[in-house]
Order: structure tokens, then sequence, then C-alpha cells
């Protein structure tokens, strides 16, 4: 049991007994359940998710925490109920954990912490809801329950056996220990209670998505992480992110607009239906945008396709159809301005990369949903759509080189992405625009106009 000690020294990490609860307060997500039931999946994607969409998240791990503390893994044994030594070094780690969160929301001004751990035990949680309450945090509870066998063992396969306690180590030796250290915490296992605790705020997930449970929702921040939580799945597949061919606007160094393929485009539209034909892909969905250099690219390929309005191009506004030489020409102003924060740079009457991922968000949530999909798209809708699935900022996500004539092809794994890249051989101009060097971001934009690059 957690003493009384333990959770004041917790509490006062903000130096406070109790702070008011507030609509925009920091939000802790705290995950719970048994080991090997995907808590570290969720709180990996939940976290690249939020960050993408513009809420600050960390993600804080407790087994790390304890492998940094020991140094060394022996066995099960370390996680016996009656491992007094043990014991005092989790409780020690939750702790420590508990404080970088506390200093995740005061010092960098962090939105969300996810608390990975079991946090199996009543008492755990009610350790880090002393904590919550003594600083003014909200709690959301996100329960991971799985009692299929086959998911478990998988899970084990997949994750448990290349982690650090067991690096060297006979694979099935390793499966043997990691299924007793399960037993030893399932004998203090006390789920969320549907009466007991109906007044705190959770979801339920059981095996990895069949049904769910949701308690409580408390805000805006909490209805958005249920809505997510509630589209992800592990089903095998594939995400396929193409850019459409070489346009003819490409060829002249105009940006936007909506014109066709030129000639280089069209033969990359046909290798494109040879590369997926070959590929011989499961229950293929083909997207576009609204435009028609994608949905001719997407012609080629003599299947059905659907078109989504959110995967147009950026909106350039009043620069549409402009080359980059004619921008700083005529609005040397706005040039200069997009160097020093092309995510959040809006153009005028357009939008920033910003606005695209606020616009995007439904096309991840539904690619979330799917399986093999093919996405025909544009230069910054590929980045912000790539930036999600390699989890990049919003400082990397303008730069990611995104070229014409490649098929990125992305294989969600464990903890991440897989990322091949598909050059189809044929041949197209560079679109891409190296991130400037030594802009200063605090500069005044006058001053910047003075050593304004030559792109924008």
């Amino acid at each position: 049991m957690e003493s009384k000690r333990q959770k004041r020294r917790v509490q006062r990490c903000e130096g406070t007994a109790s702070v008011p609860q507030f609509t925009n307060s920091p939000t802790v997500i705290v995950m719970v359940g048994l080991p090997a039931r995907g808590k570290t999946y969720i709180s990996k994607k939940l976290t690249r998710y939020l960050n993408w969409i513009g809420v600050s998240t960390r993600a804080f791990n407790v087994g790390q925490y304890r492998r940094d503390a020991t140094r060394s893994y022996n066995s099960f044994e370390f996680f016996r109920a009656d491992n007094e030594e043990a014991m005092k070094i989790r409780k020690a780690c939750a702790i420590s954990a508990l404080r970088d969160v506390c200093d995740f929301f005061t010092r960098d001004r962090g939105q969300v912490a996810v608390f990975d751990a079991t946090n199996t035990t009543p008492d755990r949680r009610e350790l880090i809801l002393d904590l919550a309450k003594g600083n003014g945090y909200k709690v959301f509870f996100v329960e991971s329950i799985c009692d299929d066998p086959e998911i478990i063992a998988e899970n084990i396969k997949e994750v448990k056996l290349s982690s650090p306690d067991y690096l060297n180590c006979d694979k099935e030796e390793a499966v043997n220990d990691f299924l007793k250290r399960i037993e030893c915490y399932k004998i203090n296992y006390v789920p969320l209670d549907d009466t007991k605790d109906r007044k705190l705020s959770y979801i339920k997930i059981f095996n990895v998505g069949s049904r769910y449970l949701v308690n409580r929702v408390q805000d805006h921040i909490q209805s958005r992480i249920v809505y997510y939580l509630m589209n992800i799945h592990v089903t095998p597949r594939s995400i396929y992110l193409s850019r459409h061919g070489e346009s003819e606007l490409n060829l002249v160094g105009r940006i936007g607009g909506d014109t066709g393929l030129s000639p280089r485009g069209a033969q990359y539209a046909c290798a494109l239906e040879k590369y997926v034909r070959e590929q011989s892909i499961s229950d293929l969905k083909v997207w576009t945008s609204h435009m028609k250099r994608t949905i001719q690219t997407a012609e080629a390929l003599g299947v059905q396709y659907e078109q989504w309005k959110a995967l147009n191009e950026i909106d350039a506004g009043v620069c549409e159809e402009m080359s980059y030489e004619e921008i700083q020409e005529h609005f040397p102003e706005e040039f200069a301005l997009r160097d020093q924060d092309k995510y959040r740079y809006r153009y005028p009457k357009g939008e920033s990369y910003e606005d695209l991922v606020q616009r995007l968000e439904p096309v991840i949530m539904e690619l979330e949903r799917q399986e093999n999909v093919l996405v025909i798209c544009h230069q910054a809708v590929m980045r912000c759509l790539l930036a999600y699935f390699l989890d990049k900022s919003a400082s990397e996500l303008p730069y990611l080189k995104c070229p014409l004539h490649t098929v990125l092809k992305l294989t969600p794994v464990a903890y991440g992405c897989r990322v091949e890249s598909v050059f189809l051989n044929i041949e197209a101009v560079n679109t891409h625009r190296d991130k400037p060097e030594n802009v200063d971001v605090n500069r005044d934009p006058e001053e910047a106009l003075e050593t304004v690059p030559d792109h924008i």
C-alpha cells in the first residue's frame, strides 16, 4: 500500500495541497492493465496523434524508469508482491515519473501527459488521483482488458521479446519468464469498477477494440481521445502515399493551381498502375483529392477511387499559380515571414500547414480505420500525413521530402512505422526546397527582408 508520506511528497511537486481544476487544466492519461495488453502501443499512438493536432503531449513509461534504476533484469521474481525491496524500487520509480509529469506541465507548459504503467491496484490509482487533485490536473483512465490468448501471445512475441529486459535471452525462456511476470500482476489486479469508480473518467478497451465502455468524458480533449481510441486497430496493413504525376504547372515552377498532368506525369500514372498491379494488394482502396492532377493519376489505375476535398493541396491564396520568384518580388514581407515559421505561416487569403493538419484530421481518422489504402495527393498534404505516421514535429513537417513519381509504403509496426521509398523510374522536376539556414524565428520581419533566400 502507498504510504501517506509518499502521497504527500508527490502532491508537493507543485508546492500546494490543492488547486482548483479549470476547463483548460492539464490532463493526465493513466494507462491501466496487465502486461502485454497493448498499453505502450496505445500510449505511443495517442501521444503521436495529440502532438500532431497541436496538443503538447509526452508519454512517461514507468518501465523505462525501472530499467534506469536497476540497470539489469534477472527474472519475474522482481515483480512478486512479496518482494519488498523490489516493491520499494517500483514505487520510487512511479513517484519519480509523476514528478516529471509535474515538471512537464509547469516548466514545459505541456497539456497532456500519458502515464504508461500497469496501475493495476486502487492504491496506485489513488496516488495519481491525489496528485491530480493537489495540482488541479484532470485524470482520464485508459484500461486495456484482454483475455484472448492469441492476442496476448502475439503481443509478447512482437514487443516484449525485443525488450531490453530480454536482451540475448533464449526466446522460449523469455516467454516463460514474461508469462510468470503477468501472473505476479494478476494477484493484485483490480480493474476499474463500473459502480465504485463511476465518478472517474475512463474508457475501457476490450480485446483490442472488439468492445468499448466509456464513462464520464469531461471535456473536448477527452472526447477526441475517446474518438481516436475507438478508431485505431492492429490489423496488419500498408498505407501507400504518392503525389500525383508531374503537372503542367510543376514544369514551369508555379505553385498550386488545378492543371492536368504533363507527358511525364501521364507516364508515371501508367507506371503506378503497373506497380499497384504487381503488388497484388488485398482490397486496396484508392483516395484522391478533387484536383485534376490526382484524378488523372488515379484514372490510369483502372479501379474505383474515392475523392476527398480534404486532400486538396494547401491553398496558397493570392500566391496561387505564382512562381517563387514572383512571390519574392510582389510579396517580399510574406516571403520573409514564411521562412521564419513555415508551419504556422498562412498565405494571404489562403492556408498554413497548421490549417492543413486540422483539415486532414478526418482523413487520418479514416486511415486508422481502414486496411490497405493508396492516397494520391499533393506535396504539402503528403508531408502532413507522413509527419503523423513518422511522429515528426511541427518544425520538421514542412521540410519532409516527398518527391514526385515516388511511392512511400508505410507499414505500421509495434511502436512505429516502417517506410519503404519506391521510385518508379520516371523523371520529374524537383519541387523540394530545403529549410533556409540561420533563420531567427524571433527576428523582426522587416530585418529578415534584408537577407531573403532564393526560395519560399
